[in-house]
């Protein structure tokens, strides 16, 4: 299982890479300012490994940077860097708090986009601190994986956006109890 999901990851990388040109210094001359952008949205998830017992919400603040802005190295215009912070709590089986930050790479898909849809891939990872631990799982603050796809859709200064996610917990080992959990999200929210 770990191995599907380390492929996949990697697939969504390398798919991001290919679809993503260079820029030159004489392009991004040309270029207009890309704004920092603010955010906050709902999220609703539910574990599907090792079952399906754990779901829960969160409410997410997230910051949505022009990524030449956070790496001083040539990227292509449409990516984007985004810092993310969770706080939320399981509705099943429990109630246990969870708390996560991480950051991403958000890619945005403009051979797809239309003037009331603009959709994107991302990936990244954060750490996530869970009030629960599932049999097997050594710790309570885990690293957190998470790969997915989204829809945004401008309305003037605001925009609103969804998104799907894949959600991966676990401590990379260094517990000797390792069990992960798989979580399905979807998100919504705006960007002020």
């Amino acid at each position: 299982m770990r191995i599907k999901q380390a492929l996949l990851v990697v697939w969504v990388i390398s798919l991001s890479l290919m679809l993503c040109p260079e820029t030159s210094a004489a392009q991004d001359k040309d270029t207009e300012e890309v704004p920092t952008r603010f955010g906050f949205a709902l999220s609703y998830g539910n574990s599907f490994h090792p079952d399906n017992k754990i779901g829960f919400i969160l409410a997410n603040y997230l910051v949505l940077f022009d990524y030449d802005k956070i790496w001083p190295h040539s990227a292509p215009e449409n990516l984007r860097f985004k810092l993310e912070c969770s706080l939320g709590s399981t509705t099943t089986p429990d109630n246990w708090v969870m708390a996560s930050a991480g950051m991403m790479a958000l890619y945005y898909l403009d051979f797809l986009d239309s003037a009331t849809v603009r959709p994107y891939i991302e990936g990244g990872i954060g750490l996530i601190y869970t009030g629960f631990r599932v049999e097997g799982q050594g710790s309570h603050l885990n690293f957190n994986p998470k790969a997915g796809f989204g829809l945004e859709f401008p309305l003037g200064r605001e925009t609103l956006f969804t998104s799907l996610r894949w959600d991966h917990l676990s401590n990379a080992y260094l517990n000797r109890d390792n069990t992960s959990v798989d979580s399905v999200i979807l998100m919504f929210g705006a960007y002020f």
